[in-house]
């Protein structure tokens, strides 16, 4: 009998924030996964460094909603029990999320966590090939609940889109040698469906480096040389006068 793969302990990660600075956390949501099952969900408001809000027409959060709150220090103090032993962080669009935890933490002076962050926007274009893949496009195609914006619930929603790749065959980190973004990639009839990257296109040589490699002939007739004078070596040739 075949043995059955563990599913990986993880947190699934939301920020909110209250404006465009990272540091401005001011809601987080945590949906802790352990042996394959919602463990805990946690979402708790954050007083960021200062009043300014400009993303509630977002998520709808005010200044007076958060300013009797404890600030970002605080709250990660008592949801960092939850987080011993697991394997890593989920988010959708990761590198957000990543970024508002790095600067909260240093804001606050708290230790950044050293785990590894999973893509949740990544896993589903590698696994169903979800277009396009914010986070209500992907729980339509899986009917996973979701209040968008509410921190709890999108933390929640990220956690059951990593359940769900985890049905479908998806690993978190693949064999060495293959690509680590989003995870494994799919095999088989997956590996069929995954896009491709886009091929790059090439950008037409300007002006000043046709010039550069124009071959003696072009540059003989283009700086007035007769032919058979160098254009490197001679000086341009006389011009009589009118």
């Amino acid at each position: 009998m075949a043995r059955r793969t563990r599913i990986a302990d993880f947190a699934a990660i939301d920020f909110e924030t209250a404006n465009s600075n990272r540091d401005s956390a001011c809601a987080i949501g945590l949906a802790i996964v352990r042996d394959g099952r919602m463990a805990d969900l946690r979402s708790r408001l954050i007083r960021p460094p200062d009043s300014y809000f400009t993303n509630t027409h977002v998520h709808g959060l005010r200044w007076k909603d958060v300013r009797k709150e404890p600030a970002f220090g605080e709250v990660w103090q008592d949801l960092s029990p939850l987080l011993e032993g697991l394997d890593f962080f989920a988010a959708h669009n990761a590198p957000f999320d990543r970024s508002v935890l790095g600067a909260c933490c240093a804001t606050s002076g708290t230790p950044t966590p050293d785990r590894e962050f999973v893509c949740t926007m990544r896993v589903a274009r590698s696994v169903w090939n979800i277009y396009p893949t914010k986070l209500p496009h992907v729980c339509r195609h899986l009917n996973i609940p979701l209040t968008h914006h509410e921190a709890g619930s999108d933390a929640e929603a990220c956690a059951r889109i990593v359940l769900a790749a985890f049905e479908n065959g998806w690993r978190p980190w693949p064999p060495a040698g293959t690509s680590r973004k989003g995870g494994s990639r799919p095999s088989g009839r997956r590996a069929a469906r995954a896009i491709p990257p886009p091929a790059r296109r090439r950008r037409r040589p300007g002006r000043r480096a046709c010039r550069a490699t124009a071959g003696p002939a072009t540059r003989r007739r283009r700086h007035g040389f007769p032919p058979g004078r160098d254009p490197d070596r001679d000086s341009p040739a006389p011009v009589a006068p009118p």
